[in-house]
């Protein structure tokens, strides 16, 4: 379990005070390791509002690029993007392809959210608060990262927060094919233990690109009670410093 921080001096809403057809349910606050883990807790995740998470559709109502003084947009979707982790559909080319890489678990974070947050990817949204945010969060035990390595090079990876049975899934990048997908074999290696069946792997929104690797949705409602399980378990072993 990573070191519990000050805690937070932000409130964020309850599933009652949120709207039921809108995913944004909250603007301002900070990104204090408290506050983000207060905020995972609840169910939700924040992203500066000017830009689109990389791995969902872009949003119509966000301008691109971040800036700095735009107000934090914390997010608890509607429909929410969730991994079953017996649904994952691995190819038979991407088993191959797991094969052809190394992967490791936090040995080059602050390179994972680098690689994520380049601005030449369609859809860049991570921006030096976010980075240094999951930084030091990742340094007080609670951001992992799940690399691909090939020849002594990071080609791709994850990363994401860890609160007991629960891995929120913040952004994933590639520099060869297939790597990224190998990371996201190894991060469900790495969840599967006696507690799989109530672990949670929270990729926040489904698009068609982790449909196809078995990314299902599910309501708001139940994502919160599925939440409140899950961080009540243990860490898997593989996370545990």
């Amino acid at each position: 379990m990573g070191s519990e921080p000050e805690s937070t001096r932000w409130t964020f809403p309850t599933l009652e005070q949120m709207d039921p057809d809108d995913d944004l349910v909250a603007l301002g606050a900070d990104l204090e390791p408290g506050t983000l883990l207060a905020a995972y807790r609840a169910g939700l995740f924040p992203m500066p509002s000017g830009p689109v998470q990389p791995w969902v559709p872009r949003l119509s109502r966000f301008r691109r690029g971040p800036r700095r003084d735009e107000p934090l947009a914390w997010f608890s979707p509607v429909r929410r993007g969730v991994l079953p982790l017996d649904g994952l559909r691995v190819s038979r080319s991407l088993r191959r392809a797991c094969r052809d890489f190394d992967v490791r678990l936090d040995t080059a974070f602050d390179d994972v959210v680098a690689g994520c947050s380049d601005p030449s990817r369609d859809g860049a949204w991570i921006d030096d608060r976010i980075a240094l945010a999951y930084g030091h969060l990742h340094r007080l035990g609670w951001a992992h990262s799940v690399e691909a390595w090939r020849d002594g090079e990071l080609v791709g990876g994850l990363y994401g927060v860890a609160i007991g049975g629960l891995f929120a899934g913040e952004s994933m990048f590639h520099r060869e094919r297939d790597a990224s997908k190998v990371a996201l074999v190894g991060l469900v290696e790495a969840l599967r233990d006696e507690h799989a069946d109530a672990r949670l792997l929270d990729v926040q929104w489904r698009t068609d690109h982790l449909a196809s690797l078995g990314v299902v949705e599910i309501p708001r409602a139940e994502y919160l009670t599925r939440l409140s399980q899950a961080t009540g378990l243990p860490l898997p072993g593989p996370f545990v410093a």
